[in-house]
């Protein structure tokens, strides 16, 4: 900046101007002049540039990037002009008012590409993992960042200007402390969001199952979103069941796929005493055998797991390959079980009561014969 002073002085003695007002006003004007050339030639050689960088696929630049970078040094133009200006009139003050605004307003450009950053960040990211767990951390990162760029903006305005910003700063905290007790619920649940976020319980996609869902309707579903306050899962009634993060947290959470979307399905079967257990065996496991989507390997195992009170409990438990077939499947060989033993003679049974009813003749009781005395006086 003083190089700039010296470079205006040495012109308007060439010129000849004398009086320090004109020299001034000579000054002001030779320095827009020459920030409105500068700011010409910048904008040229970027538009070359990227030209050039459309045209060539390897180095080939998005131009929201340049849409960036010309706000960028459109306000660093503005800045070192009005610098210069505010300190040829040799006004402290303007310049620290002036210095400020500019601070804030750098902020835009700051966060715009930060956000561009993330943004590739995550192109490039996402495509190298298999969790979908990235796509929600970048998106709490492309939502806060802004508010703290905009935060550290003010502060560092507030400093420029001379003000002392620790009772700012402390304010803000005892604020902080005050609006967390008044908001105790909604910072619980956002705390819970980010654990969730960590410690990946489940993920966008996965079919966990659902207790709160209203009576009547299904009790499980898939993640399709994990927000900063509560988590959405939809039914497979069709059904958007949104609970509170800090309320996930506190239960125990089913995943019938985080590992794997192979699982398997125990279905229970009751026979009567007399029934032939080892031909019911083969037949449930022949019907186990029909659906396509029941895995042959491990095979359908058929297990009796206790005697009860009128049957013999059985239990068959298959391998599906898809987990969302597990109510589909259950119905399935529940039916075809049904018809198989219908068939064969074999008895589901059911509970029994046998009645008796024993009629008894009341005979009517005699009456009590009667005497007659003879009295004699």
């Amino acid at each position: 900046m003083e190089n700039l002073f010296v470079f205006f002085d040495k012109i308007s003695l060439m010129v000849g101007i004398r009086s320090v007002y004109l020299h001034l006003l000579f000054k002001a004007l030779f320095a827009i002049l020459f920030s409105y050339i500068a700011w010409l030639i910048l904008l040229r050689i970027l538009a070359v540039f990227e030209k050039k960088t459309q045209k060539n696929d390897k180095i080939k630049i998005d131009t929201e990037i340049f849409r960036v970078i010309r706000r960028a040094l459109f306000y660093g133009v503005i800045l070192a002009t009005g610098t210069y200006l505010i300190r040829l009139f040799n006004t402290g003050l303007l310049e620290k008012i002036f210095h400020s605004l500019m601070i804030i307003l750098l902020a835009t450009p700051t966060k715009e590409g930060v956000l561009i950053v993330l943004d590739y960040l995550e192109k490039n990211i996402k495509d190298k993992t298999k969790t979908k767990v990235d796509d929600i951390i970048f998106d709490l990162l492309s939502k806060f960042s802004g508010a703290i760029i905009y935060a550290t903006a003010v502060i560092l305005a507030l400093d420029v200007l001379g003000m002392n910003v620790m009772p700012f700063i402390a304010g803000a905290g005892v604020a902080g402390i005050a609006i967390g007790f008044a908001a105790k619920d909604t910072l619980s649940n956002l705390i819970a969001g980010v654990l969730l976020i960590i410690d990946r319980p489940f993920e966008i996609g996965d079919r966990i199952e659902v207790w709160s869902a209203p009576a009547g309707s299904a009790t499980w579903g898939d993640v399709i979103d994990i927000g900063l306050r509560a988590t959405k899962i939809k039914t497979t009634d069709n059904i958007i069941i949104i609970i509170p993060n800090n309320e996930i947290m506190t239960r125990d959470i089913v995943n019938y796929t985080s590992i794997s979307t192979k699982i398997r399905v125990r279905i229970n079967v009751g026979v009567a005493y007399d029934a032939d257990i080892e031909k019911a065996k083969e037949l449930i496991k022949d019907v186990a055998g029909q659906a396509a989507w029941i895995s042959k390997e491990p095979p359908p195992k058929v297990v009796v797991r206790n005697f009860g009170e009128s049957s013999v409990d059985l239990q068959l438990r298959v391998w599906i390959d898809n987990a969302r077939k597990r109510m589909d499947t259950i119905s399935y060989i529940t039916d075809k079980i049904k018809a198989a033993f219908d068939k064969n003679g074999i008895e589901i049974p059911y509970p029994k009561r046998d009645i008796t009813l024993i009629r008894r003749s009341i005979a009517h009781p005699e009456k009590p014969k009667q005497t007659s005395v003879d009295k004699t006086s």
